[in-house]
C-alpha cells in the first residue's frame, strides 16, 4: 500500500515538473514604439546596435529593452525586480537621466507577442500601447 502511494506521489510530482518546464517567461527584448509605422523614424540600427534617432521624439515614444536594461529617449533604467501575473508583467526599475535617479514601477499587459499596453496602477483607464519593431 505504501509503495502504491509513493508511486502515485512520484507521478504527481513529475507531472508538475513537466508542466513547469513548459511555462515560458514573457520575452520583452527588443525595440518598442508607440505605433508600428513609427519604428523606422524612432530607431536606427548601426553596426548591430539599436539606438534612437536624433529626432525620434517627434514621432512618438519608444524604448529599448535588453536584458535588465531599459533605455528610453531621455533616461536609462535597470530592472531590479520582475513579477508576472497572468498576462501582466510588473517591474521595479532604478532609472537615471542627466539630472537625477529614481525608482519607477512599470507594468505592462501582454496583448500578443508584438504588442503590449503599459498600464498605470490606480488608473486602469489610462494605457499606452507599444508595438515591437522588427529590427
Amino acid at each position: 500500500m505504501k509503495l502504491r502511494s509513493l508511486a502515485a506521489l512520484c507521478a504527481l510530482i513529475s507531472g508538475w515538473i513537466g508542466f513547469a518546464a513548459t511555462v515560458k517567461a514573457v520575452d520583452l527584448t527588443g525595440s518598442w514604439a508607440t505605433a508600428p509605422s513609427a519604428c523606422s523614424k524612432v530607431f536606427i540600427k548601426k553596426d548591430g546596435a539599436i539606438s534612437f534617432r536624433q529626432d525620434s521624439d517627434q514621432y512618438g515614444g519608444g524604448f529599448i529593452l535588453e536584458g535588465d536594461r531599459v533605455r528610453g529617449q531621455m533616461q536609462t533604467c535597470t530592472i531590479t525586480r520582475r513579477k508576472e501575473q497572468g498576462d501582466v508583467v510588473h517591474m521595479l526599475a532604478r532609472c537615471a537621466d542627466d539630472i537625477m535617479t529614481s525608482n519607477v514601477q512599470l507594468s505592462a499587459k501582454i496583448i500578443d507577442d508584438n504588442t503590449i499596453a503599459r498600464i498605470f496602477p490606480g488608473m486602469p483607464e489610462f494605457t499606452l500601447s507599444y508595438s515591437r519593431c522588427p529590427m
